[in-house]
């Protein structure tokens, strides 16, 4: 029991898993534990959202399948709460802390903030089929939603009645046809009103809620699949974004660019979190790895097997870095990663770099030629055959 403390007190990631399984990585010592027990959790408790309860981030709150909202206790290493999420309809598709009251939204659009009574104290429409709930960090008393033919709207906890900021969308396209709104996620941009979103069109639109107009002030796409998931740098004038297709870059929302691309994906991107003083982003997805990249550098500095698919993930502000550089810290834990279950790349490139080379064109080409070249000594004796043949009738009619 002591060892399981020791290894969530020290945990960089939580992770929520679709077996309702919440997970502590510790990826300084090559650790990763199961939170809860297996035998109480099944597909109905699947974790569909995560926050923390706590500036300390001591609390993990988490938000499941089955309408039930949890909280974890690094300290005590148990969960010391648990409310329902009545009203509504859907799973939980956001999950937040305000004044120490929870702030939940289903996909039917009801959003409620509950007080220590487990009483609802405010209750907001915000339309159907909503995808996601965002809070704004540095003003918690702003949240953000939107969904599948459901704008972005901001809303003010302090006067909930309407929509202090509702989008409107973008013209027609050049078919003159209506451009369908799939808002799948969105981040509050700091020190600043306008919020970023991500589409399951993938498009990434930037808004600015002081200006004039309601469409977006900055448009630009990425691939052809929908984005799912997006997480601002520690500047925020960057975001990192993931797609369906296991797709991840790192975008400019100034400039409207792509900077560059990550690899090693095999599934969808469920979540991404950036690390808010580190220049690190974890990510996870369907393929049950939780990934850790250098966000300047593009390197994978932890590659982890999770052994269930995840939906959600919380970052720690803490970090002990012990110096290394992506490439440094792959090699030198190669072999601590293989027993620990952490996987690295090294191990597949050395794998790939030992195969034989084989020459199968070569091989289908020399075959073709030897072929071709049969066929013109059959052309040729074939040919030969039926002049003799011409000449010996000439002959016999002279």
């Amino acid at each position: 029991m002591a060892r399981h403390k020791m290894a969530i007190h020290v945990g960089n990631v939580f992770v929520g898993s679709e077996t309702g399984l919440l997970k502590g990585v510790d990826l300084e010592k090559k650790a990763c534990h199961n939170l809860n027990n297996i035998q109480d959790v099944n597909r109905t408790q699947e974790i569909c959202a995560l926050c923390w309860g706590n500036r300390e981030e001591t609390e993990v709150c988490v938000g499941l399948r089955n309408r039930l909202v949890k909280t974890y206790s690094t300290e005590k290493n148990e969960f010391i709460e648990c409310m329902e999420c009545a009203g509504g309809s859907g799973n939980i598709t956001g999950l937040a802390k305000y004044n120490n009251h929870f702030i939940t939204c289903v996909q039917s659009g009801l959003v409620q903030v509950w007080n220590d009574q487990e009483d609802k104290k405010i209750e907001i429409n915000a339309g159907e089929n909503i995808c996601c709930m965002r809070q704004n960090p540095q003003q918690p008393f702003l949240i953000a939603t939107g969904g599948k033919e459901n704008p972005l709207k901001i809303w003010d906890l302090q006067n909930p009645t309407e929509p202090m900021f509702k989008a409107k969308n973008v013209k027609n396209d050049w078919l003159n046809l209506r451009v369908p709104v799939w808002v799948l996620d969105m981040q509050f941009l700091p020190d600043s009103k306008k919020i970023a979103t991500c589409t399951g069109h993938h498009q990434v639109r930037v808004y600015d809620p002081s200006a004039s107009q309601r469409r977006p002030v900055l448009e630009m796409e990425f691939d052809e699949y929908p984005i799912t998931a997006m997480s601002l740098t520690s500047s925020g004038n960057q975001a990192v974004i993931g797609n369906t297709h296991g797709n991840m870059a790192l975008i400019d929302l100034r400039k409207g660019a792509m900077v560059h691309c990550y690899k090693g994906f095999a599934g969808a991107i469920k979540s991404i979190q950036c690390h808010p003083t580190q220049p690190l982003v974890a990510s996870c997805g369907l393929d049950r790895f939780l990934r850790i990249h250098n966000i300047d550098t593009k390197a994978l500095v932890h590659k982890i097997y999770l052994k269930s698919r995840l939906n959600c993930l919380l970052f720690r502000s803490e970090w002990q870095s012990d110096g290394l550089s992506g490439k440094d810290r792959n090699k030198d834990n190669t072999s601590e990663n293989v027993e620990s279950g952490f996987h690295s790349d090294t191990d597949e490139d050395e794998v790939w770099e030992g195969m034989e080379v084989v020459g199968s064109k070569q091989s289908k080409s020399n075959t073709g030629n030897e072929d071709s070249e049969k066929g013109r000594k059959r052309k040729t004796t074939k040919s030969g055959k039926k002049r003799n043949s011409a000449l010996k009738k000439k002959q016999k009619q002279v």
